[in-house]
């Protein structure tokens, strides 16, 4: 077929070619990868026709960008990215004894027990530190500090130029270190290894300790060599799953170490301290909230429910799961709405006058904020001398929240969040500690984002320690700002004065 001859029909062959990809092993690559493939491949075309070696290519061989994108696979919600899981570790430490041996990476004048040793203490730091390979190879010969009875690693961070950095470690790590400590200086290195802990297993590198490449590889070897590794969970059939070698990699124990905290329950401020980062959003992508941590968020937080009424409206962990969809400060267990995914509400997202909307007690503080924000556009369209239908409006989504002094509601709606917030603060000290840390969990991983403030949705009651005016709003009261006008948000007293010769204007511009 000549270059001229080629269609659209064509280039999509190519895309469908590219969606059903193989690695040599017979796999399917991954989404991401096979998207990188092809978005390759329609670059090298464009560079062709820019340096007019592909001018002859017919104009209908393009890419589409709708149908001919591949999308990226949706991963197993209990998965833990990129992190070996801690069954398979353990699975490991097992058959530790075997690392180093065979074919491994190194000088071939070392004695094998000492390869061996030496990269069973590189193990067993990739393990128990979350170090990046490179960090740990090149670690210097005196990596440990005593101070107060804490020991610390003494590493480099290589990537941000970072030095001298500490990281608290267990005793049983430093042992490792010790360990192998002790047996380096009846090793025959060069004097220009002295310097790092773990020397070059090869004459001709000119870093002078271990290359992070032998590390991947005789890590591979090993893996490889072992018997079959399982994952967590059984099949239809009560067997075990095998686990896929080829997610235990070097830098994967870094991820490892980073959930290992997480689920420990380590503050993500003190865990970006302990990976180094400079941003929490960077630690953040290291591990993830799994299924099991929202089940028991969730477990906790479902007898807390109420209804629109503020009657309790506790349901069982899975009904609260699979019978609600998420919606402003709350959740609706409308069954046309959950079944559109939120997107499908009868009555038009009116949540608080709907009998199933479920508050939910871990946006308390977001609701109050709501109700304040609310408070004060009404005293800025007051003092507008806005239409009656915009403060009805706006006085109509406050009484769906709470009651204050100079408007009547309905008891049962008055106390909603009322009724929340005494559920929540009855509880006894730890299990209110464990609620409000549960809560934490499904706000900043699990609940929607709030909408702008001018697009929330009306919810019913308030606490009393909400329900007086925001101090903002009594001073507006005390001293009426200048009218404003909406569309260009300028003050009236700070408009240009009209021309002399002409009528002073009081509106807009």
């Amino acid at each position: 077929m000549t270059q001229r001859r080629c269609t659209f029909t064509d280039a999509s062959a190519i895309v469908d070619a590219f969606r059903v990809a193989l690695r040599r092993d017979g796999t399917l690559y991954r989404s991401s990868q096979r998207r990188t493939l092809v978005g390759c491949f329609f670059q090298l075309i464009d560079y062709g026709r820019r340096s007019g070696q592909l001018n002859t290519l017919a104009g209908a061989f393009t890419r589409h960008p709708v149908e001919h994108r591949i999308p990226i696979e949706e991963t197993d919600e209990d998965g833990i990215g990129k992190a070996v899981p801690e069954t398979v570790i353990r699975q490991l430490d097992t058959h530790l004894d075997t690392l180093g041996l065979g074919e491994v990476q190194g000088r071939r004048d070392l004695p094998p027990a000492d390869r061996q040793l030496l990269y069973q203490t590189v193990y067993i730091l990739l393990r128990d530190t979350g170090r990046r390979p490179l960090e740990i190879a090149a670690l210097p010969h005196h990596c440990l500090e005593t101070a107060q009875g804490q020991i610390s690693l003494i590493w480099n961070n290589h990537k941000r130029h970072r030095h001298r950095r500490r990281l608290p470690i267990t005793e049983s790590t430093a042992q490792a270190v010790r360990t192998w400590q002790a047996r380096r200086p009846h090793l025959q290195l060069p004097a220009a290894d002295d310097a790092y802990l773990f020397p070059a297993l090869s004459a001709y590198s000119s870093a002078g300790h271990l290359n992070a490449n032998y590390i991947s590889e005789t890590l591979r070897v090993w893996v490889d060599s072992l018997p079959a590794l399982y994952a967590e969970g059984v099949d239809a059939h009560g067997n075990f799953l095998p686990f896929d070698r080829a997610l235990i990699y070097p830098y994967a124990f870094r991820h490892s170490y980073a959930q290992r905290h997480a689920d420990a329950g380590t503050p993500v401020d003190v865990l970006r301290e302990l990976m180094d980062h400079r941003s929490i959003a960077m630690t953040q992508r290291y591990y993830q909230v799994s299924l099991k941590r929202k089940r028991a968020a969730v477990t906790t937080l479902s007898t807390h429910v109420v209804d629109r009424l503020g009657q309790p409206a506790a349901s069982s962990t899975s009904g609260y799961e699979l019978r609600s969809v998420a919606v402003p400060y709350g959740g609706c267990t409308e069954p046309s709405n959950v079944k559109a995914g939120g997107a499908s509400c009868p009555i038009r997202f009116q949540c608080a006058g709907c009998g199933f909307y479920r508050p939910d007690p871990s946006y308390l503080p977001a609701i109050e904020q709501h109700i304040n924000e609310l408070r004060a556009d009404r005293e800025t369209a007051q003092a507008m001398d806005a239409a009656a239908f915009v403060t009805t409006a706006l006085t109509d989504q406050i009484t769906a929240f709470a009651s204050t002094p100079r408007e009547t509601v309905t008891a049962p709606v008055r106390d909603l969040l009322l009724t929340s917030r005494v559920r929540a603060e009855d509880r006894a000290g730890y299990e209110r500690t464990k609620f409000k840390r549960l809560s934490g969990t499904m706000g900043s991983r699990a609940r929607p984002a709030v909408p702008p403030r001018r697009d929330r949705q009306t919810l019913p009651g308030v606490p009393p320690a909400a329900q007086e005016p925001h101090p903002a709003v009594i001073s507006a009261r005390a001293s009426p700002r200048p009218p404003r006008c909406r569309p260009c948000r300028v003050s009236a007293s700070r408009r240009r004065p009209s021309p002399p010769t002409r009528p002073a204007r009081t509106g807009c511009a």
